[in-house]
């Protein structure tokens, strides 16, 4: 990780990091993670895009948070390559990079080698889909369980630029998605996830649009093919029953959604994260970034 050059207020900061490696600890990292920065208009030092440009053309992977995506800007290392930074300074970053193709209606971007996150907490979605990349679902999932944050949102999520404050607790949608979660091998349909809220479908698609940035069918979608990918590194060898339990209904269902999201086939992801598998060595492998969808 890039350490981060020292702020102009830097005594009124709540904390600060000590023990943090210097900028030579990037000529051997394979993940070179570039943080927010306080001041998207104050350059960066020319060592640490140095730094990033060597980095870069030695394949190693990338990551930036929030405003980091200005310092891999700087860089030249996003000309001509899709990107994501938060929604606030959309309009600054693309009249000073016009040659990235930016995209701000989405909680990250995965472009292969080299990953952005939108904002604070859109990182903490990226670290969880690079967890994903190299450990597979069933260490992501246990990752999200003990920060206590969602196990997945894609990517492709728009980014909460206007989220009003629920008007009534009741409107919270937590309890509908953990009867769900639940239930995932159970022919649920929209209308189910509605008459269980209580609500129109209708209702239901406005409340997911507002305080899940997505559809209940691709929400529904997302968390049985989780489910799916858990069981396959539990060791089911049987892609019938793994589509059967987590509510994809057939193999062919489970096979065409995963080549899509994933980028693998069931058979490639139990290769990759079944039983047995050194996930210590499969996490400098680089996958197929999904496609969404």
């Amino acid at each position: 990780m890039l350490p981060r050059a020292a702020h102009p207020d830097e005594g009124r900061v709540f904390f600060t990091l000590t023990g943090v490696a210097g900028l030579e600890a990037a000529e051997s990292a394979d993940t070179l993670i570039v943080p927010n920065r306080p001041d998207v208009e104050v350059p960066r030092r020319a060592a640490v895009l140095d730094a990033i440009r060597r980095a870069h053309a030695r394949g190693v992977r990338l990551v930036g948070f929030c405003s980091g995506a200005f310092t891999l800007a700087e860089a030249g290392v996003l000309d001509g390559r899709q990107a994501t930074a938060h929604w606030q300074w959309a309009d600054s970053f693309r009249a000073r990079f016009p040659s990235v193709r930016l995209e701000t209606d989405v909680l990250f971007v995965d472009d292969g080698d080299i990953l952005t996150a939108a904002g604070s907490a859109a990182a903490l979605d990226l670290g969880l889909h690079i967890v994903r990349r190299d450990h597979g679902a069933e260490v992501a999932n246990s990752v999200s369980r003990r920060l206590v944050f969602a196990a997945h949102r894609d990517g492709g999520q728009r980014q909460f630029v206007e989220r009003p404050v629920p008007k009534v607790p009741d409107e919270s949608l937590a309890p509908i998605l953990a009867w769900a979660q639940e239930r995932l091998d159970a022919p649920l349909t929209v209308s189910d996830l509605a008459a269980r809220a209580s609500v129109s479908p209708a209702t239901l698609h406005r409340r997911f649009h507002v305080q899940m940035g997505t559809t209940p069918l691709a929400w529904l979608t997302g968390e049985r093919l989780a489910l799916a990918c858990r069981l396959i590194e539990r060791g089911e060898p049987r892609f019938e029953t793994v589509a059967r339990q987590s509510g994809l209904g057939t193999a062919a269902n489970l096979r065409a959604l995963m080549r899509r999201k994933i980028g693998l086939t069931p058979l490639e992801y139990r290769r990759r994260f079944g039983p047995g598998i050194d996930r210590a060595k499969i996490g400098q492998e680089k996958m197929r970034p999904p496609t969404g969808g």
